[in-house]
């Protein structure tokens, strides 16, 4: 029998994925997602000034 230490699933999960990705997959998905978050900050911030808040 092999002894294996058990691995906490998110983190084999997020490894798998990262192994696929790589740096570059990595770095484009966190700035895709930053975008979004400005994106959405700046939009409701526009939506705010229209309504006259």
């Amino acid at each position: 029998m092999e002894n294996q230490q058990p691995e906490s699933s998110g983190n084999s999960k997020f490894k798998k994925w990262f192994k696929r990705v790589g740096w570059a997959g990595f770095a484009f998905f966190t700035i895709k997602g930053l975008v979004w978050l400005v994106i959405f900050y700046f939009g409701a911030d526009a939506l705010g000034g229209c309504l006259g808040e």
